[in-house]
């Protein structure tokens, strides 16, 4: 029995279509069915792949590295190869890579550089700087007396995202679908709101930075991996 045939027949042992099981593990059921059908360009890269079959794989029972041993034997591809993602320029995306590097740094120390401004108390004034001032009458000091500067309030903190291997990625901030597709190496985007869910094909192809702090890996590579943020 061949591996796609294999995970049909573990799914309809559980009496389970694909639309119930890809609502479960949050993958649409056109990957599943690729599984199945061994129609691995319906899915894409290797590293998609393999994400793919270790989740529905401990999902149905089965052994997950065994279904990747088995996809590489079949298909040819190393486990170690990079993934084939073709692009509609490769060589415009590989020039632009930099420069979406920098222009993601430059926005992160901005978003940081105004957050401090807003955040930081103001300073006190140093007792001989008092003293070193004229005494003024109380009716003078009435006259040139300003109402005190209102707090200004906190700027919404933000979800900052760097793809550095490319990944499927899925992006939803306040219940609402941001971002999604196959990203390559260099991507970069910020996101502002409440709460976020970033779901990712190739785990640890991402990089996430909340509030300018670094976040804790999603995962390894060619891991299906989701975490929730309240910003």
């Amino acid at each position: 029995m061949g591996l796609g045939e294999r995970f049909r027949a573990a799914r309809e042992e559980r009496g389970l279509t694909l639309s119930e099981v890809g609502e479960q593990l949050r993958i649409r059921s056109v990957y599943l069915s690729a599984i199945e059908e061994e129609n691995w360009k319906a899915i894409g890269a290797p590293v998609y792949i393999r994400g793919f079959l270790r989740t529905y794989a401990r999902f149905l029972g089965l052994d997950p590295e065994e279904a990747v041993g088995e996809f590489n034997s079949a298909s040819g591809v190393a486990p170690s190869s990079a993934p084939a993602i073709e692009s509609r320029s490769s060589a415009g995306q590989r020039s632009m890579a930099p420069l979406l590097w920098i222009a993601g740094i430059v926005a992160i120390a901005l978003i940081g550089f105004v957050i401090y401004v807003y955040v930081s108390p103001p300073r006190a004034v140093t007792t001989s700087q008092q003293s070193a001032a004229p005494a003024a009458s109380p009716t003078a000091a009435a006259a040139t007396s300003h109402p005190a500067p209102r707090p200004q309030p906190l700027l919404t903190r933000t979800l900052a995202l760097n793809v550095i291997s490319a990944s499927w990625l899925r992006v939803t901030i306040d219940g609402k679908v941001s971002m999604e597709g196959i990203f390559p190496r260099g991507t970069s985007k910020i996101f502002h709101g409440k709460t976020a869910v970033v779901r990712a094909g190739n785990a640890a192809g991402v990089e996430l930075t909340v509030d300018g702090k670094p976040a804790a890996k999603l995962g390894g590579v060619g891991d299906v991996a989701e975490k929730s943020f309240s910003l």
